[in-house]
């Protein structure tokens, strides 16, 4: 096994997990298999209990696991299915190690950090690197490991000295080390500076590893001159630095690498010349430079409340873009504080509440995510409710759903007092309830949480079409309240749909509005399987009918590729062939179908 390590230095947020996960993408485009691996310094078990305001969104795998949205990049990037074990927290860490010792595995040593908490990352790095997650038996060739937070954490040294430690364990050629760093422009002098660099990489050095390659992030390409110097002061070859400059989209980014031939120093340094190829990214060249000139817009207000940090949503921005791509229009996300729309802030913030109300109005489509607490809610019923009534194109994730069946209690079936139990437990009319498995005292790892199969109950509803016609769908879940089983036979003669359910047919998974343009609501977070080349299906069908393209056939044809293919010219549709296994379409859909030139994406 081959490893590449990826870390970071002078401050946070630099992109290491979109780095490390176009790293990832380049050494595939090589023809190497490709894992990945992400360490995070906190003592949490997971991200589970974490705030979004605070670490941004709680990404949910296949096998349950709550993990850091780096893991989302590497998916989408990959396109492979990682585990909750390619998630390494100090918490796992500490706690596996605790464990042992209460078995008494340490035969009556004294547990130190050196060396058993450092051989017990190592031995987990080894083991996770060894699963296989592409769909292929066998390990992968090259596990990529990031390294989250910033050199010299306190909390990160632990990890540090087991790497440096892992570093001799596997010995030359099995180990290299990327250190992604940042090289500012002072205004005042207008020069690139390379002293935090230097200071970054001296204090890398002074725990133990020293850097094979420099992926310096700055506004602008590298100065020659800074390079040498870079070179000169961190003792890493001037072929070696790498300039990872500010692109117009991050499917750039792997492309940077490649024609600075990055990809090269990596496998001389893990000598795999012999056994690779030239990188062959065409399909990611084409769609960087799709994204880049689309200019028709479509706009779809995100109605939340978690909207002052993006990364919150970082799934469902990402499930967008990819859908918007597919359908040839420019994405405008209208970011709508779901409290700004309520009435308490039409007296507090006039001025707010107009400026939240036109967004909504304004936009094309409305799209309302999951979510807990119960600030802010009234306004994403507002939202919803608003949407039904003006036909506007609506789509409910998780939390975003169960408020539309809330809205469609109070709005049709007349019951005022309808609510969630979540945010009124002694409601007269609970059309949300607490599932009966999941715990009302344990918050970690306690919910509903994976990849769970939906079965369709109508066969001609826009959803299965859009899945194309198949019997049932897996996706991802992470919720402790659904709606009432003993409210949905009031709900369906009021005219709300039930069109997905899981295998009892008691728990409800997906939900139509039969003659609305587009109005879904979801249980699952379809964004989780999104990918660049295979958009989710909901969330193609959401911007779709946003830019009016629902009317037009679905066909399939056994010689189309299992990618999406796009057409040219005005984008009046989008799908020709979806993606293989449970996506194959046959049949029409109130959907896509484009004319022109086909462009794989």
């Amino acid at each position: 096994m081959k490893y590449v390590l990826v870390t970071g230095g002078v401050v946070s947020g630099l992109g290491k997990g979109v780095t490390a996960s176009s790293i990832g993408v380049v050494l595939k485009a090589c023809g190497l298999r490709v894992t990945s691996i992400k360490i995070d310094p906190y003592l949490n078990i997971d991200a589970g209990t974490m705030s979004p305001f605070e670490h941004g969104e709680v990404f949910v795998l296949d096998d349950g696991g709550e993990v850091d949205l780096d893991l989302g990049n590497y998916e989408r990037f990959l396109d492979i299915k990682l585990t909750r074990d390619n998630n390494i927290t100090t918490g796992k860490i500490n706690k596996f190690v605790s464990d042992k010792e209460r078995r008494g595995d340490y035969l009556g040593k004294t547990v130190q950090v050196v060396p058993h908490v450092t051989d017990a990352i190592q031995e987990w790095i080894e083991r996770v690197a060894m699963i296989p997650v592409d769909g292929q038996e066998g390990p992968a060739d090259v596990c990529v490991i990031e390294l989250g937070g910033t050199i010299g954490d306190i909390e990160s040294m632990p990890f540090i000295e087991a790497l440096a430690q892992f570093s001799d364990r596997v010995g030359p050629g099995n180990f290299c080390l990327v250190h992604v760093s940042l090289v500012p422009v002072l205004n005042v002098v207008g020069e690139q500076k390379t002293k935090p660099t230097q200071h970054s990489v001296r204090g890398l050095r002074g725990q133990g590893l020293s850097p094979n390659i420099l992926a310096c992030r700055s506004a602008k390409p590298l100065e020659e001159n800074v390079k040498e110097k870079l070179s000169k002061f961190c003792h890493v070859p001037e072929a070696n630095i790498v300039t990872l400059h500010d692109v117009s989209n991050i499917w750039h980014i792997p492309l940077l690498l490649r024609d600075q031939k990055a990809h090269e120093a990596i496998l001389k340094k893990l000598k795999l010349l012999g056994v690779s190829r030239e990188p062959s990214l065409e399909e990611w060249t084409g769609r960087a430079k799709i994204c880049d000139m689309l200019d028709n817009p479509v706009r779809i207000a995100m109605v939340g409340k978690y909207t002052g940090l993006q990364d919150s949503y970082l799934s469902v921005l990402k499930a967008l873009l990819h859908a918007s791509v597919a359908c040839r229009r420019k994405l405008i996300v209208e970011w709508v504080p779901s409290t700004d729309l309520e009435d308490p802030t039409a007296l507090e913030s006039p001025d707010v509440h107009e400026a939240a109300w036109n967004l909504l109005k304004g936009a094309d489509g409305i799209l309302v995510p999951g979510g807990f607490g119960d600030r802010g809610v009234q306004g994403k019923i507002l939202a919803a409710k608003y949407a039904r009534e003006n036909n506007i194109p609506f789509l409910g994730i998780c939390l975003g759903m169960q408020i539309a069946v809330i809205e469609y209690t109070r709005s049709v079936l007349g019951f005022q007092d309808a609510n969630s139990e979540e945010f009124d437990p002694d409601t007269s009319m609970p059309c949300v309830v607490h599932m009966p498995e999941a715990s009302k005292t344990h918050m970690g790892g306690t919910m509903r949480l994976g990849s769970r199969r939906t079965y369709f109950q109508v066969a001609n509803c826009k959803s299965a079409k859009l899945y194309g016609n198949v019997k049932y769908v897996d996706e991802r879940h992470r919720h402790r309240y659904e709606v009432n089983p003993n409210m949905i036979a009031a709900l369906e003669n009021a005219g709300l749909s039930f069109v997905g359910k899981d295998e009892t047919k008691r728990r409800m998974e997906i939900l139509e509005l039969p003659g609305h343009p587009y109005f879904v609501g979801v249980q699952f977070h379809p964004e989780f399987k999104s990918r660049p080349g295979k958009p989710s299906p909901l969330f193609l069908g959401l911007i779709a009918a946003s830019c009016s393209q629902v009317d037009a056939p679905m066909h399939t044809s056994p010689s189309i590729s299992s990618k999406l293919i796009l057409k040219n010219g005005p984008a009046n549709g989008v799908v020709k062939a979806y993606q293989n296994g449970n996506y194959k379409s046959n049949g029409s859909l109130n959907g896509f179908y484009a004319n022109g030139n086909g462009v794989h994406v």
